[in-house]
């Protein structure tokens, strides 16, 4: 690992890190293909596309975060056993209503970005930009899907709150 210049010993913290959020990223990548497949009711075609959208941009996480351990010269997990073991996501029931569905993705988005910032803090102080540069990313983007659930399960005539500052 020479020629990435980044200390061997934080760099395995940052990919101990990783692999939590590999484990977390395949929980909740299962957890949307279940959502996809058993969306019924009104919102059905709204959702259904919705979770296939997240489900796809999960999948790409997943192989990102694996390349990256890879990249760290370690070895990703890749045992289901194993990520059900280490994951901060638990598994979901299939038969779920829409809002719970929603519900269930939004309270799993506050471990993922946990995760997330753990990922960020241990690779910043091994001096990996790569891997924050790559986390960083993906907690604006979650962050932004975190917002767009959320409005989506306001009721009809609320407004967003204004800042009183």
């Amino acid at each position: 690992m020479d020629y990435l210049k980044l200390d061997k010993s934080q760099t395995e913290k940052t990919v101990f890190e990783l692999n939590v959020l590999l484990a977390d990223y395949h929980l909740y990548y299962q957890k949307l293909r279940n959502f996809h497949w058993n969306i019924v009711g009104e919102n059905f075609f709204d959702l259904h596309n919705k979770f296939e959208e997240l489900y796809n941009d999960a999948k790409i996480k997943i192989d990102e975060i694996a390349e990256r351990i890879l990249t760290l010269r370690n070895q990703p997990l890749s045992n289901l056993s194993q990520y059900l073991d280490i994951s901060n996501i638990k598994e979901s029931d299939s038969d779920l209503k829409d809002r719970q569905m929603i519900d269930t993705l939004l309270k799993d988005h506050g471990p993922l970005l946990e995760q997330m910032r753990k990922v960020l803090s241990t690779a910043e102080e091994g001096g990996d930009e790569g891997t924050v540069d790559m986390i960083g990313a993906y907690i604006r983007e979650l962050e932004k899907t975190s917002w767009m659930l959320d409005a989506w399960r306001t009721k009809t005539g609320q407004t967003v709150a204004k800042s009183t500052s």
